[in-house]
């Protein structure tokens, strides 16, 4: 079980299947349109979508009771702070353009690099400096007068905003507490996305329950994309980024970025960008290689 064995595998190995799973992460935007285009408002969706994978995980938490009990509070913390960054992600990805949401979250070198130097007192090298700088320059280009593009800016680039920083600061845990059980992270994980979307659906979106009729349309895609296809690759990009160095994690991750962009533009076409905005967005790419390539390669 890869879970259980993860040692045995070499680097190359693990590379691969962390490269392939990102990619199956850029297509998380299409079980969340696909509810949405079925009548189900996008806050619902997002709850409906990330809801699924606990009918099957919960049943199977009491049988890795003793990890739970032995890693619980790593396994919470992490587990919830990368929970709001699916919140916040999934939210973007419904509420703005697919395009923008995934760039967005990408910004996550300049929180990379914040975290490292304040919170674990790494040193704020030049190439961190410039990352930093590529990383803003994107950002301003990519938001550069989307009114044109028929998308301004609304909440949804706001959550793909803060998504970014989230995840920067989760993964950070993943790589600081490589012990954490993967079965009780991933559940709280779901867990924690699961109830943020309730609350931003009642609350924040005030939308009614859907439908019944609905929701039990849906389901059997949404179960076969939710938990199938999506839950396995997340449990694999998290397990292997406690094992591998988290600038090998970030550049082989950017495998999403690809995914996206290239289904979206197929099956989104109306979601454009101008030029200069696709320059923004291979400017925050090219920020990630910036800040993670040399070190990555010094550590291979």
């Amino acid at each position: 079980m890869f879970l259980a064995s993860s040692k045995n595998y070499s680097e190359t190995s693990l590379s691969l299947a962390l490269f392939f799973c990102g990619g199956i992460w850029g297509l998380y935007w299409i079980p969340l349109r696909n509810v949405e285009s079925l009548g189900v408002s996008g806050a619902w969706s997002v709850f409906f979508v990330n809801a699924c994978p606990l009918i099957f995980l919960l049943p199977i938490l009491g049988f890795f009771y003793s990890d739970l009990k032995r890693e619980f509070w790593p396994s919470l913390i992490a587990g919830s702070v990368i929970g709001v960054a699916f919140t916040l992600y999934a939210s973007a990805l419904v509420e703005t353009t697919i395009l923008r949401a995934t760039l967005l979250f990408y910004l996550s070198p300049i929180w990379g690099t914040l975290i490292g130097v304040i919170w674990l007192g790494e040193k704020l090298t030049y190439n961190r400096i410039l990352s930093i700088l590529a990383a803003i320059s994107g950002l301003i280009l990519l938001l550069w007068d989307t009114e044109k593009s028929g998308y301004p800016l609304n909440i949804g680039d706001v959550f793909g905003f803060f998504c970014g920083i989230f995840w920067a600061i989760g993964s950070s845990m993943l790589n600081r507490w490589p012990k954490t059980p993967m079965l009780p992270l991933t559940t709280f994980v779901y867990l924690t996305t699961a109830l943020i979307s309730l609350i931003f659906a009642i609350f924040f979106y005030k939308e009614t329950f859907p439908q019944k009729a609905l929701l039990l349309s849906s389901f059997p895609s949404t179960f076969l994309w939710s938990t199938v296809i999506l839950l396995p690759s997340f449990v694999i990009v998290f397990k292997i980024s406690q094992i591998l160095f988290p600038g090998r994690v970030a550049i082989l991750l950017m495998s999403e970025v690809i995914v996206a962009l290239v289904s979206a533009s197929i099956l989104v076409p109306e979601e454009k960008m101008f030029f200069i905005q696709w320059i923004g967005g291979a400017a925050i790419i090219l920020a990630g290689l910036i800040e993670v390539l040399p070190s990555s390669l010094r550590k291979k």
